[in-house]
């Protein structure tokens, strides 16, 4: 697979790299990366795998964009209100990055249509609040042997963990908490947004490149207001209803 002189121009930074290179920068242009919701994590998440060169970005997200968005999803901006996150999204990282292609799916993920949707992909990012959908998109994972890279945030701290067979997320929150917490209920400072998402992106980096060490059974915690970062083992759960 080779590159044209805008390309080699644009990757510079990449092709210098010894852990990415010619090799890594061709891995990530041959790769399909699916992001389930374009919000705080998934909009950052994209823009900076947009600009990586991943070739192909999968955008699933069945919401519009609103002006309380815009505190933290920097994918967008105000002439955006009330369109399709995922049509306002594509528009964005295909201007950031004409080298790749972009495929919206206005649909919300479910355990009914999330195979299909991450059929083809290599890598899936989940950038959502909702326990429904992130269950359903790691049994798909699972099934289907995708790792999965799960980003989450709220308030002041955040967490990006990679999970790939067993461990599962499911061993990690075997079911929804009952009080589940919202950004739009508990609030959350939005730089935090881009710190999770821009994590996210580097996990998928470095999964599809084979560099480093992905966070692959792990979980970074991230506490914003302390400066403090550790990460924590995760271990496999042999009563998961879903890799157990």
């Amino acid at each position: 697979m080779s590159f044209s002189d805008d390309e080699i121009e644009r990757y510079a930074r990449h092709l210098v790299l010894a852990e990415i290179g010619g090799p890594g920068q061709q891995r990530l242009k041959a790769a399909r990366v699916a992001v389930v919701g374009l919000g705080g994590v998934g909009g950052p998440a994209a823009l900076y795998l947009a600009a990586a060169g991943v070739g192909t970005l999968r955008l699933i997200d069945d919401d519009g964009v609103a002006l309380s968005n815009l505190q933290r999803q920097i994918a967008f901006d105000v002439a955006d209100v009330g369109r399709a996150k995922v049509a306002a999204g594509a528009e964005r990282l295909t201007a950031l990055n004409p080298h790749i292609a972009v495929e919206p799916m206005a649909e919300r993920l479910s355990s009914m249509t999330a195979r299909k949707l991450f059929a083809g992909c290599d890598v899936v990012i989940d950038g959502t609040d909702d326990f429904a959908t992130r269950f359903a998109t790691n049994a798909a994972c699972v099934a289907a042997g995708i790792p999965l890279v799960s980003g989450a945030l709220g308030r002041w701290s955040g967490q990006v963990g990679v999970f790939a067979g067993r461990p599962c997320y499911r061993c990690l929150v075997p079911d929804a908490p009952p009080d589940a917490e919202t950004c739009a209920r508990v609030g959350v400072v939005g730089a935090l947004a881009g710190v999770v998402g821009a994590m996210a992106a580097l996990e998928a980096v470095k999964i599809i490149t084979g560099a480093g060490e992905p966070l692959t059974g792990r979980l970074l915690l991230y506490d914003a207001l302390a400066a403090t970062a550790r990460t924590v083992g995760v271990a496999a759960d042999p009563e998961c209803p879903v890799c157990g």
